[in-house]
């Protein structure tokens, strides 16, 4: 199902103000409703590779395994097909990402955060490694879809610091769980159901850890008619706060219904269910 009509894509990545380059990389692919991001880290341009690596595999390999089954097909364990192949390929990126590090001395140590969401039947499979986020605009509300992996949320979890100490904290940037780290690394993918009129954003902690949640989500919810606009501007404002790291978003607008059509007996059965 081609759903460059039914989805509203802008994906824009800028370096900041305090880098000297642009460790992070952003994909979208309209008609398969596939976006995308990663958030790099390492030593001079490795960061860069790893994320690029990250987007440029996932990319390629995501858009062949859809074309040949639909993400919305159901695999024998009940799951969608699009969970079943982002944790799969997100596996393969791993592996390449960290043979990479290991086999090349000046990309030893790198690894990147990854979220990626694929788009189908009134539905977003999203996966997540890292700190970089999924947000939410509904009907005037904005929240945070994924939870971070990064010792900040551990310590918040625990109760041990406040999310207001969190904001003021040295150790936004530890993350738990990265791309290509380790000989293998587990997202997190979850399902959930997708509403006309939605609004997704994806980004780097470029924007998250210069902006305020509630000035992104005004931000988002004031300029919800051009999308374009609002990433740049959601750019501006992380530059303006100090742009301390790269930022980057992918901002998806869900214009209209995007069921996949079912035969009667299709409906009839799933009564059953």
């Amino acid at each position: 199902m081609d759903l460059s009509a039914i989805l509203e894509i802008v994906a824009k990545t800028d370096r900041g103000v305090a880098r000297s380059h642009n460790e992070d990389a952003v994909l979208a692919n309209n008609a398969l409703g596939l976006v995308v991001l990663a958030d790099g880290m390492g030593g001079y341009n490795a960061g860069e590779v790893a994320s690029g690596m990250a987007t440029a595999i996932l990319g390629t390999a995501l858009e062949k395994r859809f074309t040949e089954t639909a993400p919305e097909t159901l695999e024998a364990d009940g799951r969608f097909h699009a969970h079943t192949v982002l944790a799969e390929e997100i596996a393969k990126s791993n592996t390449a990402i960290y043979e990479a590090a290991q086999n090349q001395s000046q990309y030893a140590g790198m690894g990147t955060t990854l979220v990626a969401g694929v788009f189908f039947d009134n539905r977003l499979t999203v996966a997540h490694i890292g700190d970089s986020r999924l947000y939410r605009l509904r009907g005037g509300d904005f929240q945070q879809v994924t939870r971070d992996h990064s010792l900040l949320q551990e310590q918040i979890d625990a109760g041990l610091i406040s999310k207001e100490q969190a904001r003021h904290s040295q150790n936004k940037n530890l993350v738990t769980r990265a791309l290509g780290v380790d000989p293998a690394v587990e997202a997190e993918i979850q399902t959930y159901a997708v509403v006309p009129g939605d609004i997704y954003l994806l980004c780097s902690d470029g924007l998250n850890d210069m902006v305020e949640d509630d000035e992104i989500g005004m931000t988002v919810g004031m300029l919800a008619a051009n999308i374009g606009l609002c990433a740049e501007q959601l750019i501006q404002m992380a530059n303006d706060n100090g742009g301390r790291d790269n930022i980057s978003v992918i901002l998806v607008k869900i214009r209209a219904d995007f069921s996949v059509p079912r035969g009667w007996w299709v409906r009839f059965l799933s009564w059953f269910k």
